[in-house]
């Protein structure tokens, strides 16, 4: 009991301030001097109460993934036997330190380097050759290991058991194929065929998404198209078990589509099929921009709701039915058989969906909540969550850096933080109030859909709009709108059509499906045609995104109001990332494609192929609105058949030299001569060639007085398995400076070197 007098403490928050103390004499002191004690006081509680018993196992996934995002940042492949030595010592040191205050830091530091420590050896168990230039004839032979139906068209993976190619000695073990749609081969069948192979794709522009990581920690070494005929032989072995599985799946999920396009067909069918099977390719691009404009595209990609509907209606629909034997009911435990029914379901769904990471992140939360539900613990609790982030990362560390990773568990964890404390104190409050009687007419359900769409909108929107820049105002109307009918319509319908469909009774349910799917992207187009609905983020830098993950972390996990600092973060962060300054100049790798911001601050594009992916990513990243084919992109630029000119913001020219015989006016009146053929050595223009390009990869410049920084996808000393080294000689710095003109000597004999007969 407080004595009187006293200030009066409430949750560790000092009530009052006690009044400043006059100071000593010969001393000074300032007024309210008194109040650091108790403001470092307050603090020191708040830390250790943050520090108590189970409090600190969530971070540990924070510092194992801490450690794998250090992996990534790494210039060079790390040395794997010093890296598992660290990690090794580490974690003996926090053994040994299990009864010292150390414990906490020494525990934070050994999972920093065992997250560094998986995430090299998984780079070097799965180590494969990756093609470092293209190739135009190579024949191949070769197992098929998956298939994609595409709307244009189709796309196979192809395990390479023969490889010829002119010129040539790398042999590749796995590459992604594309063909005329409806020529695809079978999973599991044995083909010869004729492509043209290209290296896997480098980011278009530094700090963008890097698909030859994807493409590397899958197994495949180039992408590329089919020429000519595919013709299927005999195999000169079986394949091996994984392979069969392979086929059996993907017989399973075709026979699956068959049975859905027997009732639906469209946009309709392809949507279906994207969620019982995965396979998303097939949906137009009309519907599909339109789904992840308002916010509905994380229901066309499985994830952690499409696995917690499957597991909840299996775990629900058994416990029902074992509810209504009074004998297993009375004596059983019914809920624990109930919840290993619904992992059995949920194992499933993996299998049929691809088991793809984002799906394998889903399964391993579902199974740890289930698992809780058989043993008698809280499902959805912080551990539970930091149970499962740990066996993702630890079985596949590379997923750290997708987009569906990121967005999953932030808003996964912002959902357990509205469980776990937002709920508690949102609804405590007597039966008989007001909030009790607006309960009793649904009010409840409503508020807690309400504040899931929002929570977990918010949380994702730092990775949206790093990676897809741009955000979703309306999100959280479309998901009231849609995703009731999907939870309790599209989805149950659709694990009906599965268990009916041996028996040739599943048509209804395709049906049902189908106008739950028509509700839904009803509701998806109407959001994205409402103004304002997309929200465009211009590009910014992976130091903003680290310190939103912070602020969003501190704000979930911390239960003081020292969570309100993760605020804080979060705000600076958004400023940070909406203060970042846009490249006046990019420059694609290949050198054919240039954008030149000019005095209208938009990009003007000079470009000598048709790359549209490239010029939709810069486009995005620049938050612009414009489309791809838009004749305002070429504004302002002259062209001829040697290459094209266009004006900086300052009047300067900057040239796109396609012949060689052009880079001699170019040099000459130019400020910056862009070329993929080698630049004569006396250029009085700024240069970026075949050299340059080759060894850095795609550029974007930013003005600084006359001259440029330079970022390059590859930076000096960049090595890793999926971006090697370029081939381009010479060593090249972070900047472009105008190259100083020759002086001319003076020509003028002193006087006393004159002689007499001059």
């Amino acid at each position: 009991m407080a004595e009187p007098g006293r200030p009066v403490r409430s949750q560790g928050v000092a009530g009052t301030w006690p009044v400043g103390r006059a100071s000593p004499a010969g001393g000074f002191a300032p007024a309210g001097f008194g109040i650091w004690p108790v403001i470092v006081e307050t603090l020191g509680e708040w830390a250790r109460a943050e520090a108590g018993p189970g409090r600190l196992l969530p971070w540990v996934p924070v510092a194992f993934g801490g450690g794998i995002a250090l992996y990534f940042a790494a210039d060079h492949e790390p040395v794997l036997w010093v890296v598992a030595a660290t990690a090794a010592v580490l974690l003996l040191g926090a053994i040994l330190l299990r009864r010292s205050r150390l414990l906490a830091p020494s525990i934070m530091i050994a999972a920093v380097a065992s997250g560094f420590a998986v995430a090299t050896w998984k780079t070097a168990r799965i180590a494969h050759p990756v093609l470092a230039k293209p190739l135009y004839s190579v024949s191949l032979s070769g197992f098929v290991e998956a298939r994609d139906i595409r709307e244009r068209t189709d796309r196979f993976v192809l395990r390479v058991t023969a490889m010829e190619a002119q010129r040539s000695e790398v042999k590749l073990e796995r590459v992604r194929l594309s063909v005329r749609k409806g020529t695809a081969p079978e999973v599991g069948s044995f083909v010869q065929l004729k492509a043209r192979l290209m290296p896997p794709l480098s980011p278009v522009r530094p700090g963008s998404y890097d698909f030859s990581r994807d493409m590397f920690f899958q197994g495949i070494g180039a992408s590329g198209f089919v020429m000519g005929a595919i013709t299927a032989s005999i195999p000169p072995d079986a394949g091996g078990l994984r392979l069969r599985y392979a086929a059996f799946m993907q017989g399973l999920r075709d026979a699956i589509d068959a049975r859905i396009r027997a009732t639906l067909e469209g946009d309709n069918r392809a949507i279906a099929t994207a969620l019982l099977t995965g396979r998303r390719d097939a949906i137009s691009t009309p519907v599909n921009d339109a789904m992840f404009i308002s916010g509905l595209g994380h229901v066309l990609s499985i994830s952690g709701y499409h696995m917690a509907v499957v597991a909840g209606v299996v775990f629900f629909a058994v416990r029902a039915l074992l509810a209504l034997i009074p004998g297993l009911a009375a004596g059983f435990a019914i809920k624990n058989w109930s919840a290993a029914a619904a992992l059995v379901a949920a194992a499933f769904y993996l299998l049929l969906s691809g088991a793809e990471v984002a799906t394998q992140r889903s399964f391993f939360m579902t199974a740890v909540v289930l698992i809780a539900v058989m043993v008698d613990r809280r499902a959805i609790t912080f551990r539970t969550l930091a149970v499962a982030a740990l066996i993702v990362l630890a079985v596949a560390p590379e997923a750290l850096v997708h987009p569906s990773f990121q967005m999953s568990f932030a808003a996964t964890l912002g959902l357990v933080a509205l469980v776990q404390i937002g709920m508690p104190n949102l609804f405590a409050s007597p039966d008989h109030s007001a909030t009790a009687r607006v309960a009793m007419w649904g009010g409840r359900e409503i508020a807690m859909l309400f504040l899931a769409s929002l929570i977990a909108g918010l949380a994702t929107t730092p990775y949206a709009a790093f990676h897809f820049h741009r955000v979703t105002p309306y999100g959280v109307l479309a998901n009231l709108g849609a995703m009731p009918v999907v939870s309790a319509l599209v989805m149950p319908a659709g694990l009906l059509g599965l268990l009916a469909a041996p028996f040739g009774l599943d048509g209804m349910f395709w049906w049902l499906m189908g106008i739950g799917i028509d509700w839904m992207v009803a509701v998806s187009r109407w959001v994205a045609a409402l103004p304002g609905a997309v929200g465009r983020i211009p590009a910014f830098g992976i130091a903003p995104l680290i310190a939103a993950s912070l602020g969003i972390i501190v704000m979930s996990l911390l239960r003081t109001p020292l969570r309100w600092c993760g605020a804080m973060v979060l705000l600076v962060s958004i400023g940070w990332g909406l203060s970042v300054r846009q490249p006046d100049i990019l420059i694609a790798g290949d050198g054919a494609s240039v954008a030149v911001r000019g005095g209208d601050g938009r990009l003007h594009l000079i470009r000598a192929g048709k790359d549209n992916f490239l010029l939709k990513e810069w486009l995005a990243a620049d938050a612009d609105p414009r489309d791809a084919g838009s004749s305002a992109l070429a504004s302002g630029i002259s062209c001829d058949e040697s290459g094209c000119v266009t004006p900086l913001a300052d009047g300067r020219l900057v040239a796109l030299a396609s012949r060689i015989d052009a880079l001699a006016d170019d040099c000459s009146r130019a400020a910056l001569v862009v070329t993929s053929r080698p630049a004569p050595p006396d250029c009085a223009a700024m240069v970026v060639d075949r050299p340059r390009l080759a060894r850095q990869g795609a550029l974007a410049l930013t003005q600084r007085g006359d001259g440029f920084s330079v970022q390059a996808v590859r930076t000096r000393g960049t090595n890793r398995p999926w971006l090697p080294a370029g081939a381009g000689e010479g060593d090249f710095d972070g900047s472009l400076a105008p190259k100083a003109a020759p002086r001319s000597r003076d020509a003028t004999p002193s006087e006393t070197d004159l002689q007499a007969d001059d």
